[in-house]
């Protein structure tokens, strides 16, 4: 039996400062932190663009005790903001705002980055949700890695959020993902035999000055190099709190499934890169509403019913985990649509990207706990 402890959950959110007037992004990053790193510490964080500003929880055992985190955090980096003169929004991309506006961080790392990735790095404007599984055998992480690289498109899918780029329906529901697939070392990995593979393929990237640390692997999943986790990054930043606990919930729960598998002498098949990047774009292009190819039958199957096949894989860890209320959200995206096709019924209703902003904002605020106290330390 696997210590459930093992299969700690860690989340990093990316939020989006916005206007309340222009709706555009706005420079806000520098007051925000003047104030917040008082009362969140290392919780919260700098990024690459002043609009930009990530928060990430403490570990946390399940998701109960995640959604409370992510609660908590929403709320004070809202407060923190109102306080600075702007709101905060959470999705992939701005619907509007254009990437060459942006004010970058005055940052020793991000005058490396953007020197060596030039317009790369200037026009990664874009928001993701990264979720920490904890594993305690960095061999385990590798074959489990290997396996659960199959289910990163079903699980984008769920996610897509990104329907709009500089003012245009982009035809896509994750154009995040485009954007950010111009960055190097990233997408899908390839397959590793060993934990000791997988450092000799960080050690010739460093030997070779193609990176000065492994943090600069930006694959969808890839081992933390510091901490015992595998962590996922394929994902879009969701709006609703629930989502993002549902996408976290889903991620812990494959892994955990995948390990008990693997503690009975059971595999998951390990699918070739190629196809797995088939139903990437497939999920990119269409969130829930196209079909993924079943890579075991080598058939299309609708994606919606691919997620209740997850589902159905997952249900024996998934009490043991305390997940599965937070679970009961993948039916409702099922149901009703992913962030990308509310952002899209949004601009279809109103016909406003500023209304679609504010949309965002209004839904990044729904659930969010404002701790008053706190926020007036």
């Amino acid at each position: 039996m696997h210590r459930q402890s093992q299969f700690t959950v860690g989340i990093e959110e990316e939020y989006q400062l916005v206007d309340p007037e222009t709706r555009d992004l706005r420079s806000s990053i520098t007051q925000i932190l003047a104030n917040g790193e008082s009362i969140l510490g290392e919780q919260i964080q700098k990024e690459m663009f002043q609009a930009m500003i990530e928060v990430g929880t403490v570990v946390c055992t399940d998701v109960v005790e995640a959604k409370t985190e992510i609660c908590r955090l929403r709320g004070t980096v809202i407060e923190l903001a109102r306080r600075a003169g702007c709101r905060v929004a959470a999705s992939g991309a701005h619907p509007f705002a254009r990437w060459d506006t942006l004010d970058v961080t005055q940052d020793e790392r991000y005058a490396q980055l953007e020197n060596h990735l030039q317009q790369i790095a200037r026009s990664i404007a874009v928001y993701g949700l990264h979720v920490h599984v904890g594993i305690d055998d960095r061999d385990q992480s590798i074959e489990i890695m290997n396996e659960i690289r199959y289910f990163l498109p079903h699980i984008l899918a769920l996610s897509v959020n990104s329907p709009f780029w500089e003012g245009r329906d982009t035809g896509l529901k994750s154009y995040r993902s485009i954007i950010w697939g111009r960055m190097p070392r990233s997408g899908i990995p390839d397959t590793f035999q060993s934990w000791d593979d997988y450092t000799h393929f960080v050690n010739t990237l460093l030997a070779t000055n193609s990176i000065d640390e492994p943090k600069k692997i930006w694959w969808d999943i890839r081992p933390h190099p510091r901490f015992n986790t595998l962590e996922f990054r394929v994902c879009d930043m969701p709006t609703r709190v629930e989502e993002t606990i549902a996408i976290a919930a889903l991620f812990q729960a494959v892994v955990m499934k995948l390990a008990r598998l693997r503690s009975q002498n059971l595999g998951f098949r390990v699918y070739q890169r190629a196809l797995i990047q088939e139903n990437r774009w497939r999920a990119i292009r269409y969130g829930v509403d196209g079909d993924l190819i079943d890579l075991g039958k080598s058939t299309e199957v609708p994606m919606r019913s691919l997620a209740l096949e997850l589902l159905e894989f997952i249900d024996d860890v998934v009490d043991e985990l305390g997940s599965r209320d937070a679970l009961q959200t993948v039916y409702q995206i099922l149901n009703e649509g992913t962030g990308a096709d509310r952002q899209l019924e949004v601009y279809r209703r109103t016909g406003s990207l500023h209304a679609v902003v504010d949309y965002l904002a209004d839904e990044t605020m729904r659930g969010s706990t404002v701790h008053e106290t706190s926020a007036k330390a």
